[in-house]
């Protein structure tokens, strides 16, 4: 494993990387001090301001390269799954609602067909009636 000394924001940093990759620490020490440069030029102060604002632009400048990489397929097709998800949660929300209504139906049909039988005794047992085969 390697170090490499970098400076930022006025502070000297030993980094440990892997080997063959000192200039690359370099580089991305570069990146992150002129940021904080150009936060310090608007007049910000305070080492942990500076950084934290400064971490705050790198990452803005990622998300529009993020953005930018996706191609419009890629977003379009991250909204048609998000509105999808949002249908099937829908329709299944309205099949339980069907399920039950129709449960309260055949049970209502059940109950009618039972008095309308005469299947109910005044005990609450069943009694059942003669069965004809004519």
């Amino acid at each position: 494993m390697a170090t490499v000394s970098i400076r930022i924001n006025g502070h000297a940093y030993s980094v440990g990387c892997e080997n063959g990759q000192e200039r690359h620490v370099q580089a991305m020490a570069q990146q992150v001090e002129r940021r904080t440069q150009r936060v310090r030029a608007l007049g910000f102060t305070g080492e942990s301001h500076v950084l934290v604002l400064a971490a705050l632009l790198m990452a803005d400048e990622i998300q529009d390269l993020s953005d930018q990489l996706l191609p419009e397929s890629t977003n379009q097709a991250v909204q048609d799954v998000e509105r999808m998800r949002a249908e099937q949660a829908l329709t299944s929300s309205r099949l339980i609602d069907l399920a039950e209504r129709a449960e309260a139906i055949a049970a209502t049909l059940e109950r009618a067909y039972i008095e309308e039988a005469g299947l109910s005794g005044t005990s609450g047992e069943s009694s059942p009636g003669p069965i004809s085969t004519s």
